[in-house]
This record gives structure tokens, C-alpha cells and sequence, in this order.
């Protein structure tokens, strides 16, 4: 999709594994400095040398990094856009995060804003903004406040999953930009944007 002496930017297909990607680019000397759920389609960017992967994960670290992300959602929105924040705690053993309203032992503070762009009935096409990437914070956040990812199989609603035959997260990394001075600063303000939509099948 773009690449150039500092950086690759690519755009996964969901169904497809981070991993897999890293692998099949580990002979071209790829570095991975973020990764995507295997089932979530979307813009990723890997870095080509040692420089640009510590500028990367110190743009990613310090929230200079903009991700940007469209979703379907299930269950009516009585708030429109919200800023949300909360407090996430990762189970290892359980394979699956959870989310409270108070901090508690273990958990980090996370932030998540959201953006009803269209509603359809039961669900709704919505625009994400993620100012902490933690594991499964997306789909996770959203269904604490009772607005699942549509076809989330761990998080999900199993029942309007099954309704609209839904196998898959219908979730799209849809844009992602860097803000640096130093090596990146070429790419300061550039925005990448997936090719692929988030919608109902």
C-alpha cells in the first residue's frame, strides 16, 4: 500500500493473522511494532530498520499515533458521541479483558471515544478513536456499555450475532496517522486509510 525507506504500511484482510503477515515479511527485514486482531481488517505499518521501530514504538508509547477505526455496533445509542473512559484488566488464563467503571488491582486506564455515523434499526455504523491501544479495548469497551461489535464472538451479542449470521467482528483499523519530528517527520500528518468498509453482510 505505501512504502518507502523507513516504513511499510499494509492493509489486512480480516481472517488473516498479524503474525502471518510478520512471518511471510521477516526475510525483507520487517519490524512489527503493532498488530491487529486476526478477524479485525485494516491499516497496520511495520518499520524497515532499527531507527524507524524505535521511533515508531516510542510515536505509539507517547499517543503520537492517531487511530482511527469504523465499526458496526449492535443495540440503539441513546449518546450520539461520547468521550469514555475506564479501566481494563487483562486475564491471560481466560484468553479475554475485562472492564470496570473504578480502578481496581491490575487494571490500566483506558480512553475511547466514539461516533454514531449512521443508524440502521439494531445496529449502527460507528467511527472509534482509540487514545490506548490495549488488547481487545475496542471490542471490549463497547460491549461494556451495551453496544457490542456485530459478529464479536467472545464479547458479542450471541443472539443478533446468530439473527444476521455473523461470524466475524465487522471492525476496520480505518485510518491511522503519525505525528514525529525526528526520522518519520516525512510522514508527519499523513493519513493512511483502509480500503475496506465496515458494513453488514
Amino acid at each position: 500500500m505505501y512504502r518507502d525507506e523507513n516504513v511499510l504500511v499494509v492493509d489486512k484482510y480480516p481472517g488473516v493473522n498479524s503474525e502471518a503477515i510478520f512471518s511471510a515479511l521477516e526475510k525483507q527485514n520487517m519490524r512489527p511494532v503493532h498488530r491487529l486482531d486476526r478477524n479485525t481488517a485494516g491499516i497496520m505499518i511495520l518499520a524497515c530498520n532499527e531507527e524507524a521501530e524505535k521511533e515508531l514504538l516510542f510515536a505509539f508509547r507517547s499517543r503520537k499515533v492517531e487511530k482511527i477505526y469504523e465499526a458496526i455496533c449492535f443495540h440503539s445509542f441513546i449518546k450520539k458521541e461520547d468521550a469514555l473512559r475506564a479501566y481494563w484488566k487483562k486475564d491471560d488464563q481466560a484468553a479475554r479483558v475485562f472492564i470496570s467503571e473504578k480502578p481496581c488491582s491490575g487494571a490500566e486506564e483506558i480512553r475511547t471515544d466514539y461516533k454514531v455515523l449512521q443508524e440502521f434499526g439494531e445496529y449502527s455504523l460507528v467511527k472509534i478513536c482509540l487514545h490506548s491501544g490495549k488488547t481487545h479495548q475496542i471490542r471490549a469497551h463497547m460491549a461494556f456499555i451495551g453496544h457490542p461489535i456485530a459478529g464479536d464472538q467472545k464479547y458479542g451479542d450471541e443472539r443478533l450475532n446468530k439473527k444476521y449470521h455473523i461470524k466475524r467482528q465487522i471492525l476496520v483499523a480505518k485510518q491511522l496517522s503519525i505525528h514525529s519530528d525526528g526520522i518519520l517527520r516525512g510522514l508527519d500528518g499523513k493519513v493512511f486509510e483502509s480500503a475496506f468498509e465496515a458494513k453488514m453482510p
